[in-house]
């Protein structure tokens, strides 16, 4: 089997199970995402000695630094910037970019739909106004009726469409067009 190959294995199996985990509680445990990350940095390290591991350690750090704000913002999970750091691991910074493209894309997606689904578009076109407007007004400052933290807000399982922005990577590397 070739190394690409077993990469490709663990990054799916990976982020299929985040995304399983994720749907069910919202959450993405650390008992899946940091073995996650020590695995993409072992493997490349096995498969191509330091320079494997540097590799590893770039991608897993571009995704950390880029989402960290969302984080602190508390737009996004703690779980699913995890998450991110371990695909990174896996893929590389490259790969990883086209990834969170998709992520972003695919949840994007996922919000319209669940909006819509539940009656709520008139709120959150409402919300998103009042987070443009802080934004301008303020600087990148936490908003606590627009976050995470705000239980009556919807809330996305970005595991899932990370798991699915993978499995499109996997196919445009594997099937170009």
């Amino acid at each position: 089997m070739y190394a690409a190959q077993i990469i490709w294995i663990f990054t799916l199996a990976l982020t299929f199970s985040a995304a399983l985990l994720d749907w069910r509680s919202r959450r993405i445990p650390n008992w899946l995402t940091v073995p996650g990350f020590l695995s993409g940095v072992a493997l490349h390290a096995v498969l191509n000695g330091w320079h494997g591991a540097l590799f590893a350690l770039e991608g897993a750090a571009l995704a950390l630094l880029l989402l960290l704000p969302l984080v602190s913002l508390r737009a996004l999970g703690a779980g699913d910037w995890k998450l991110m750091g371990a695909v990174g691991a896996f893929l590389g910074w490259r790969l990883f970019l086209f990834v969170l493209v998709v992520s972003i894309f695919a949840s994007g997606i996922m919000a319209i739909v669940q909006t819509y689904r539940v009656g709520r578009v008139t709120e959150t076109l409402r919300n998103m106004v009042t987070l443009v407007k802080g934004f301008f007004v303020f600087g990148l400052k936490k908003n606590p009726q627009i976050s995470l933290d705000n239980p009556r807000l919807l809330k996305l399982p970005f595991g899932v469409a990370v798991a699915a922005a993978t499995l499109v990577c996997f196919c445009a590397a594997h099937w170009p067009v």
